[in-house]
């Protein structure tokens, strides 16, 4: 495959190595999100008519309300929304490979609590534990395969972050139709570890970022390894300049000034980064942030994790024989409406996606609700699949995109960092409250009634405050600002 100008590149299989050991780290995050959905009956005792088939010492289920089940649930996001917080700093300054390794011990250590709990605290310390792994993965990988993948085909490479992810929601799911039954729940929880332990081996042929060795002093090592990626007769030159024109004479001397330094007299000033507490105080970047966390909240708050963690338990009064497999389904339409529209955003632009996205749920919201409250079997699972089918085509997707494509460059890590929180704070408002408010009203769908009026107050606020950012050249052109940067 060659792309780009006059650099050629190809896909080799070591970058194919690369690319699938660091998306095994968005995989667990999916897995995890919906490991509990389910075999939730089995764990939480509902079922009373199964006998027990593990070692005396395991107890058969874990007692468990409600309240109690959406906690263990959403301490999860709690995890992950520090995962989250830390990743970036250690990545930073430790390298994204060490961060990479670090996230697979979560990964190992969180399903062996869960896999051998025996008390609701240990299960939801396993819980924890994941949702750390899994917060750091899906920040880390990728920035790391951003800096691996050719410099025409990051956009290709970056959509395995997201397909992995449903990928994880698939298995478990699958998992799940088949081993919710007796005690072999435990064994769902225990694939995840092993999953974790077979990642934390594979990262031992991954090598470090060479986007990050060139920016620490470490160009000729940083030279190797993307020429070992790209292939032995790949002209890598052209990405090295990139180095070179991103580095700074400060950033490089003896050997690594030769490779890294640019050409002086034509590079810009380079702008300080942006703190996380500027990016929101100063008016400058303010509306950009406002609009990155409006749509990473209703990403959430329009309850597409009510269908990823709850749709066994939600649809088992209507449909006790297919719920289950219904979730199945549901998870593979995710991945293959997530892989059929990827292109859509390049193509009719980011904001109508994500209009078109949040329209559609609000819609099968409703009609979900109708589903579940006048028990028409056939209404309810048309319209959760049309709901999980919308929700791929914008608002899956599309979130994460923008959050790189309303501020310059300067600012990119303070809006991801607030994307992320505002985030993994809405996931973990949905994944404690919704068994809580949901058994609160009654069951019978009630709660779509919410998710559909949620839709239509953030599909306001997508059309008045989101701008569009297909075409545009830079943050700048997006707001209809001058291309002068903001002085102090």
């Amino acid at each position: 495959m060659a792309l780009g100008g006059s650099s050629e590149w190809k896909v080799t299989p070591y970058l194919i190595y690369l690319v699938f050991i660091t998306t095994l780290g968005p995989l667990q995050f999916g897995y995890h999100l919906a490991e509990l959905n389910a075999p939730q009956a089995v764990i939480t005792c509902e079922r009373k008519s199964i006998h027990s088939a593990t070692a005396p010492s395991l107890p058969q289920c874990i007692p468990m309300n409600p309240s109690q089940f959406g906690l263990v649930s959403s301490i999860y996001t709690l995890g992950g929304l520090l995962g989250a917080l830390l990743a970036g700093p250690i990545s930073t300054k430790h390298g994204r490979l060490f961060a990479l390794r670090a996230t697979t011990i979560f990964f190992i250590l969180g399903p062996v609590a869960e896999a051998f709990a025996s008390s609701i605290p240990v299960l939801g310390l396993g819980r924890f534990l994941s949702g750390i792994g899994a917060g750091a993965s899906i920040v880390v990988g990728p920035i790391y395969i951003s800096e691996i993948a050719p410099p025409s085909a990051k956009g290709f490479f970056g959509a395995f972050t997201q397909v992995m992810t449903n990928v994880g929601i698939l298995l478990t799911q699958s998992l799940g139709y088949f081993l919710s039954r007796e005690s072999l729940w435990r064994v769902i929880l225990a694939i995840a570890g092993i999953i974790g332990f077979l990642e934390l081996l594979g990262l031992f042929l991954v090598p470090e970022s060479p986007t990050w060795l060139a920016d620490h002093q470490n160009g000729n090592v940083a030279r190797k390894v993307l020429q070992r990626i790209r292939g032995k007769n790949a002209d890598i030159e052209p990405e090295v300049e990139g180095w070179r024109i991103s580095a700074g004479v400060e950033h490089s001397s003896g050997e690594e000034q030769s490779l890294l330094s640019p050409p002086a007299g034509n590079i810009p000033p380079k702008q300080p980064p942006v703190t996380i507490t500027r990016a929101i105080t100063d008016s400058f970047y303010r509306p950009a942030i406002l609009a990155v966390v409006g749509i990473m909240v209703s990403q959430q708050l329009t309850g597409i994790n009510s269908i990823i963690m709850y749709s066994v338990s939600l649809l088992q009064t209507i449909l006790p024989t297919t719920a289950a497999l219904l979730s199945v389904i549901i998870s593979a339409i995710n991945l293959i409406i997530t892989l059929a529209c990827s292109p859509l955003p390049d193509k009719i632009g980011r904001r109508y996606c994500l209009l078109l996205s949040i329209s559609g749920m609000g819609l099968n919201s409703v009609l979900l609700a109708l589903g579940i409250y006048f028990n028409q079997k056939a209404l309810s699972a048309i319209a959760v699949l049309l709901f999980v089918a919308c929700f791929a085509v914008g608002l899956g997707p599309v979130p994460f995109i923008l959050a790189s494509e309303l501020v310059g460059p300067e600012a990119v890590g303070a809006a991801q960092s607030w994307a992320l929180a505002a985030n993994w704070i809405a996931t973990f408002i949905v994944a404690q409250f919704f068994p809580m408010l949901n058994d609160l009203l009654g069951g019978r769908g009630r709660i779509y009634w919410i998710f559909a009026a949620m839709a239509c107050l953030f599909g306001s606020f997508i059309y008045w405050r989101v701008p569009e950012t297909k075409g545009k050249a830079n943050a700048d052109e997006v707001w209809g600002r001058t291309a002068e940067r903001r002085r102090d």
